[in-house]
């Protein structure tokens, strides 16, 4: 297959940004992460591949997006998620429905909107793999914790499945569905891609915004909702909860944020006569 031009569907988000009311809501860059198609979606075809090739990077890879969202409400500021943290794996020892993987970005992507780690209010976490929770692991040049002192919300569910290898408990606070964790923002259990995998809702304005982590992966998946995908831990639960996630972006006044959606991480769901697809709107 011929290499394709460079599109928003196959190259990494830049920092972008979306008002929703009087939020504020930043895409964070971090790094990136490769995804070999038929290995990520097992039920998918070498022909739906060639149907789709405006998604696939010049080495036939999905491009992923790792970063965090910042959501600013007034003086305050809730980041959720906090990337892969400052490594770099070569394609050669990652998973094999991965290319390479790379962090490194996020404080200086944070520190572009003003913030430094310490004053934001709280970190939520979407769910608690490496590519979530990087830099909340990470320490300074004199041994203290980048997130010293910050709260991290975290699934009650999820914890048990990672948490205590991954971050400090002093600073876990559990949260559960239906939540308010910050102005305007509400906690939703989808889980699937983990068992306590955790979306947002953002309502602001009269209008809602789904942070909805690793439900979805790559646009390509608002029209195919039923591929499963290998790295799932539940993959039925996951097709499951992708379809319940896709109704409610498809309501009106609804928007999403699929922090790995190449360079259209904010967007919405939009029907046609060929089905449902994502269109940016940042």
């Amino acid at each position: 297959m011929p290499a394709q031009p460079v599109s928003r569907f196959n190259r990494i988000s830049p920092t972008r940004t979306f008002r929703l009311g009087e939020h504020r809501l930043t895409y964070l860059p971090d790094g990136f992460v490769q995804l070999n198609p038929s290995a990520w979606f097992p039920d998918s075809t070498p022909e739906d591949w060639q149907e789709r090739p405006e998604h696939l990077d010049a080495e036939g890879f999905l491009a992923g997006s790792i970063g965090a969202l910042l959501v600013e409400y007034r003086d305050q500021a809730l980041l959720i998620d906090t990337g892969y943290g400052p490594h770099r794996v070569p394609a050669a020892l990652t998973h094999p429905a991965l290319g390479v993987l790379q962090g490194g970005q996020l404080l200086d992507s944070l520190a572009e909107q003003g913030h430094a780690p310490g004053a934001v209010s709280a970190v939520a976490f979407t769910h608690l793999h490496d590519d979530h929770v990087g830099w909340a692991a990470a320490l300074t040049p004199d041994g203290s914790p980048v997130f010293a002192g910050t709260p991290f919300l975290v699934s009650g569910v999820e914890w048990p499945y990672g948490g205590p290898l991954r971050l400090p408990r002093a600073e876990l606070r559990p949260v559960s569905d239906g939540d308010e964790i910050f102005p305007g923002v509400t906690v939703w259990a989808t889980p699937g891609h983990s068992p306590g995998h955790t979306s947002y809702v953002i309502s602001s304005g009269g209008q809602r915004l789904v942070a909805f982590g690793d439900v979805m992966h790559s646009p390509v998946q608002v029209g195919r909702p039923d591929w499963r995908v290998s790295l799932d831990h539940s993959p039925e639960a996951a097709v499951r909860t992708r379809a319940r996630v896709l109704k409610e972006l498809s309501q009106p006044d609804t928007f999403g944020f699929g922090g790995h959606f190449a360079d259209v991480v904010f967007g919405r769901v939009v029907a046609d006569r060929s089905g449902h697809r994502w269109v940016p709107v940042a």
